[in-house]
């Protein structure tokens, strides 16, 4: 995979979330710093992380587990987000922006495993 990561939209679209997941968690209560606010951080930042990994590997099929990897991440924030809402934790504004963003960026890398997906299907025939 020649391409760097870099110029990847989707990770474009999980590097701006895990840094907005971070910057909402500072004003979560301090006893959730080893728990919610770390869930949170940890499953943003695996979103990127392995579409960047993926993006190094030798072969398009490493390259698509990791970024179904990456899906599987952004799937559990998903989760956190509305936890953190259900428990207060985020404003209404706060969960509709980290919501908004999470879709888009869901949307994004969906769109890029299918496009990998075609180009994998290509190479195989």
């Amino acid at each position: 995979m020649a391409k760097g990561f870099f110029d990847i939209k989707a990770w474009q679209k999980a590097d701006d979330l895990a840094v907005d997941i971070y910057q909402s968690t500072k004003s979560f209560p301090r006893h959730q710093l080893y728990s919610l606010t770390n869930q949170m951080q940890r499953a943003a930042v695996s979103v990127a992380a392995n579409i960047a990994e993926g993006s190094g590997r030798h072969t398009l099929t490493d390259f698509l587990r990791f970024l179904y990897i990456a899906k599987g991440s952004l799937c559990e924030l998903e989760y956190y987000i509305h936890l953190a809402k259900r428990l207060s934790y985020l404003t209404l504004e706060d969960y509709q922006r980290l919501d908004a963003l999470q879709d888009e960026t869901a949307r994004v890398l969906t769109g890029f495993i299918r496009f990998k997906e075609k180009e994998a299907e290509t190479e195989g025939s």
